[in-house]
């Protein structure tokens, strides 16, 4: 999981308030899709009920919905052309999908829902898989396979990229109603931030932190439950130029409470690197092992957490599966859109020239890599 962090402030006549009241959310016009200033607006104000309501309603009246009956918006271009459409797939993206269902069938308490995924939901998306050809046959997609006539004949559009199951997992609150800290209380807060600025003469690069054990085991045993059992992995790559991996984001569906009291939490705990950048993004990602990950990039924001949630065991090398943050910082005139669209300049102008330094993070469960958005990254080798 990730959380992007930025400078931002809007005004905004958005309704505020934590209601689901469909009669009363009926009269408002929401828009197809939030935006991370509007994200921003509602953290900065510190509302989290007001966040919470306009991530649930616009997307109750999205394409997600299984109900015809409730969609307002189709999908937003912004979704679709970073592969989160509806008539098109992978391989990859359905096994995963296949792997989900299973498990929602197999833990879910709901008798009825695991009923309907195992009968129903898994034999389509089974069907479907089995009718996509080889990767050398979709060249010309990349990868990518648009549903046919028999696709949806066997019912693919009723199911896929439905939100099927939504955890909806509220803060964590003991019996008498209070919020119970996510993070673990045992972090030193001094430290953490004194080695983010450079202040701390042990740590060897300031703006790049590792975390261990970030959450308490019960945060992590409920935010992983979540990641396990919500159907709103809706984003596919194209495997042959992208990689294998599918990624859910907050304004498509991955907007738990709980999800929206870690960023507050984290804002809030570590004050001196997150003051003036509120949330402006969130999302997860999930990969194939049989692809590589997310290729080199930087990020439009502030500072970047990432977290890793998947247990140690998964990971069959100890040594790799994590992140690569190179160090080297791209100057402050460089243009956003053409150095991170541009990889080969930024390999041959910025990354070559310090030998390609960086800091290689291994992957490990409950560990969190707090770096500035600025700073190329992508996955390491797994």
């Amino acid at each position: 999981g990730s959380i992007k962090t930025g400078s931002s402030s809007k005004n905004t006549n958005r309704k505020n308030g934590g209601s689901n009241n469909n009669n009363k959310n009926n009269h408002v016009d929401f828009p197809t899709l939030i935006d991370s200033d509007d994200i921003a607006y509602f953290f900065n104000e510190g509302d989290l009920d007001g966040l919470h309501w306009a991530l649930s309603n616009i997307f109750a009246r999205s394409e997600r919905n299984p109900n015809p009956n409730e969609i307002v918006h189709s999908l937003p271009q912004q979704i679709t052309s970073r592969g989160g459409g509806s008539t098109y797939t992978s391989k990859y993206k359905l096994e995963m999908d296949i792997e989900q269902v299973d498990y929602l069938a197999e833990h879910l308490k709901d008798k009825k829902l695991s009923t309907f995924l195992r009968d129903q939901v898994r034999p389509i998306l089974q069907q479907v898989h089995d009718n996509i050809p080889s990767l050398d046959q979709l060249h010309r997609t990349a990868g990518l396979y648009a549903f046919r006539p028999d696709d949806k004949s066997a019912g693919i559009s009723t199911i896929y990229n439905k939100v099927l199951h939504h955890t909806n997992f509220e803060e964590l609150k003991d019996e008498n109603g209070n919020l119970i800290p996510l993070l673990n209380p045992d972090l030193n807060i001094a430290k953490i931030q004194r080695q983010w600025f450079g202040e701390d003469e042990d740590h060897a690069h300031p703006g790049i932190l590792i975390i261990d054990d970030i959450l308490s085991p019960t945060a992590l045993q409920r935010i992983r439950q979540l990641m396990l059992e919500s159907t709103v992995w809706f984003q596919t790559k194209m495997p042959v130029k992208f990689g294998g991996y599918v990624g859910s984001y907050i304004d498509d569906g991955l907007h738990d409470r709980i999800l929206l009291q870690l960023a507050f939490e984290l804002h809030k705990a570590f004050p001196r690197i997150m003051q003036g950048h509120p949330l402006k993004y969130l999302w997860a990602y999930k990969y194939d092992s049989e692809y590589t990950g997310i290729n080199l990039h930087a990020d439009e924001a502030a500072v970047n957490v990432n977290l890793w949630l998947t247990p140690d065991d998964a990971n069959l090398d100890p040594n790799s599966g994590g992140l690569v943050v190179f160090t080297a910082k791209p100057p402050e005139d460089w243009d956003f859109e053409k150095y991170n669209t541009d990889t080969e300049f930024v390999v041959e102008e910025l990354l070559r020239p310090t030998n390609f330094a960086n800091v290689t993070v291994p992957h490990k469960q409950n560990r969190a890599v707090i770096f500035d958005s600025a700073l190329f990254h992508q996955t390491d080798v797994y």
